[in-house]
């Protein structure tokens, strides 16, 4: 890991940045900057971008930049600064887009079996935007299917883990024996090992809805930072991109 890497330092400070002004600014940090469903009025485009900078709390915050020191920092001076800043934020747009389309899957499936009981869409969307729901959808949507649903309208998403999953995928499939110690786990894990069994807890716990690592995280935004990265290490690694820099 060495020396922190310059692409890495800036990403770190303006994430450190953004939590100052969160702690200062509250809930309007929430609303201008996290990711929303993009039919909630509070959906802005910038947002796809800015959601990566913003945190939760010190514990999300600090785990998340010291993944992107950690395993950023090889693969920004294996790279170059450029290549690095190219890769980390595509695979953070790549890990919002599988989030909203997830989403969008969720609220669309709990939205028709509204519509076929009568409701009309303009009541749907004007109840969720006032940020409630009506009791009579309790007895029509399954309790999954309701909180499904409510969820993908009404929680934004926030934090840099989809683009650190990239950036853990790249490290694994360019230095796939590196010995990894983890704090709850004291025992050398190598790359290739650790990387894909966190993937695999990952899908397991968006496919089951049952969180190993606790509630409230996007696991198919971490799945969808792990794709885009896996795809565009594996696309460099078999063409002319393979050994070149871009500093």
């Amino acid at each position: 890991m060495g020396r922190i890497t310059e692409a890495v330092k800036h990403i770190l400070i303006v994430n450190v940045l953004f939590f100052i002004a969160t702690q200062l600014l509250g809930d309007q940090m929430y609303q201008w900057f996290s990711l929303w469903f993009p039919q909630n009025e509070n959906f802005y485009l910038w947002q796809v971008v800015t959601h990566m900078f913003m945190h939760g709390g010190f514990m999300h915050i600090l785990f998340n930049m010291y993944a992107l020191w950690a395993f950023g920092t090889p693969m920004e001076q294996m790279w170059g600064r450029n290549k690095f800043v190219f890769f980390y934020f595509s695979a953070g747009l790549g890990a919002a887009l599988i989030h909203i389309l997830v989403n969008y899957y969720h609220f669309n499936s709990g939205l028709q079996v509204l519509l076929g009981h009568g409701f009309q869409p303009e009541e749907i969307y004007t109840v969720l935007n006032e940020g409630r729901y009506m009791t009579a959808w309790e007895s029509i949507l399954t309790p999954d299917d309701l909180d499904n649903f409510l969820s993908a309208f009404m929680t934004p998403s926030v934090g840099a883990s989809g683009a650190i999953y990239g950036v853990l995928v790249a490290f694994g499939m360019m230095f796939p024996n590196a010995e990894l110690m983890l704090l709850f786990f004291p025992v050398p894990v190598k790359a290739k090992y650790f990387i894909p069994g966190l993937i695999v807890v990952d899908l397991f716990s968006g496919l089951s809805g049952t969180s190993i690592f606790g509630p409230g995280i996007a696991h198919f935004a971490h799945l969808g930072g792990a794709l885009f990265g896996f795809i565009m290490v594996w696309y460099w690694k078999r063409n002319q991109f393979r050994n070149n820099r871009w500093d």
